[in-house]
């Protein structure tokens, strides 16, 4: 059989354009203290603290080991599991939420240090009947600190998967 060149350029390009179904990336599976910068222990993220007498609430002080992010999970396709404390949710799910180490950390406790808080977005909304289930979630990591109206959170996350984690 004999292509011309146009045949050939065109046979490329439409296979350049083809889902890469068979390269689909693993994700690299982690736990909380892998958001720890290298060689910080989780004893020393978190500071002294103190006590807001008008709203009852103990409020941390961190230092900046509480910032210090892991440089190998900026870009890093990871799945890590943790609890959902929701931001912006709908009759659908919820899109918006940050992840968090333990359940009612940031409502019933003061909040984690930034480095232990995740935020992530998720075009597939999570039902809003599995809130209080611990989740298993894959996406991009990326470092980003910013504050929502919960904590300040160190990193960021795009999801592509969701799950029940399964004890």
């Amino acid at each position: 059989m004999h292509l011309s060149r146009r045949q050939m350029i065109a046979s490329a390009l439409a296979s350049a354009a083809l889902p890469k179904a068979g390269f689909a990336e693993t994700p690299r599976e982690i736990m909380w203290e892998d958001l720890l910068a290298p060689g910080v222990p989780y004893s020393e993220i978190i500071g002294e603290g103190e006590m807001d007498e008008r709203n009852d609430l103990w409020l941390p002080i961190f230092d900046e080991n509480a910032t210090a992010l892991n440089p190998a999970l900026d870009g890093a396709y990871i799945k890590m599991p943790g609890f959902i404390i929701p931001l912006e949710q709908s009759t659908a799910g919820v899109t918006a939420f940050v992840l968090v180490p333990y359940m009612g950390a940031c409502l019933h406790t003061p909040p984690p240090p930034p480095n232990q808080l995740v935020f992530v977005t998720s075009q597939t909304p999570w039902p809003n009947t599995d809130l209080f289930d611990a989740v298993w979630v894959s996406g991009h990591m990326r470092h980003e600190i910013q504050s929502t109206e919960v904590a300040q959170t160190g990193y960021a996350l795009t999801a592509d998967a969701m799950e029940i984690y399964v004890w």
